[in-house]
């Protein structure tokens, strides 16, 4: 079964979960999804296996076309029990459109379906795990931070803010988070940066919306988190550069 959701950018389905896997994917624009304190960003090009009863939250980060594809547990062969991020090929593309066909007949969408399972070839993705501070004054910077992700204030500026000092800050972050801040901020400004190139930002554009003072660290800084290039995420390179 597969049904349509078309999103203006920010809306979001809660938190739920659905009796079916799901293969969660993006036909137009980019959406998000949530499970714990880890984060999926789905351009076009990727889509996410969210196995049966996963509580999620599904956000559009972009004008988005959202795809809810689902597999009832007893007659599916996929054995993933976590979410798995998968490659949406040209040829998965068309197949997945194509299910959402509710005039084909049983058999001719069975085989639709075997050829989609065949098909899912799960990659390697380091997701973004972006969790909020429980203490009060490093949950306020982080606050702000998501509002603002290119602000640079250093933590010990952000202590005169909300009074505590830089190494306080730095602990709590590290405590709350399991992260640095500087590596919390990283991958906040990552995750804001997503949606800018998924609506077609050029990297060195979005890399300056987000903080970044030149494209060059934000490349290396995404290459360090998410494994590869802004391009090669998108589905972008050619014979150009990422910048």
């Amino acid at each position: 079964m597969t049904k349509w959701f078309p999103l203006p950018r920010g809306e979001a389905f809660a938190r739920h979960s659905h009796p079916d896997h799901q293969l969660a994917w993006a036909s137009e624009g980019v959406v998000t999804v949530a499970i714990d304190d880890s984060t999926w960003v789905l351009p076009r090009s990727r889509a996410l296996w969210i196995p049966a009863e996963t509580p999620h939250t599904t956000t559009a980060a972009s004008r988005s076309l959202l795809g809810g594809i689902y597999f009832p547990p007893s007659t599916c062969p996929i054995p993933w029990t976590e979410p798995t991020v998968v490659t949406v090929t040209d040829l998965l593309a068309e197949l997945l459109v194509h299910l959402t066909n509710d005039a084909a007949r049983r058999h001719a969408r069975d085989r639709a379906e075997a050829v989609v399972f065949d098909l899912l070839e799960p990659i390697a993705i380091t997701t973004l795990h972006l969790p909020r501070p429980t203490d009060d004054r490093a949950a306020r910077v982080a606050d702000a931070l998501v509002h603002d992700p290119s602000d640079a204030r250093t933590l010990a500026h952000w202590g005169h803010h909300v009074g505590a000092s830089d190494r306080t800050l730095a602990r709590a972050f590290v405590t709350d988070t399991g992260l640095t801040f500087s590596a919390w901020r990283t991958q906040l400004r990552l995750g804001a940066a997503l949606p800018l190139l998924a609506d077609g930002i050029s990297v060195a554009n979005a890399a300056r919306a987000v903080g970044y003072g030149n494209p060059s660290a934000f490349i290396v800084a995404f290459r360090r988190v998410l494994g590869t290039s802004p391009g090669a995420y998108f589905n972008r390179d050619r014979a150009h550069t990422d910048a």
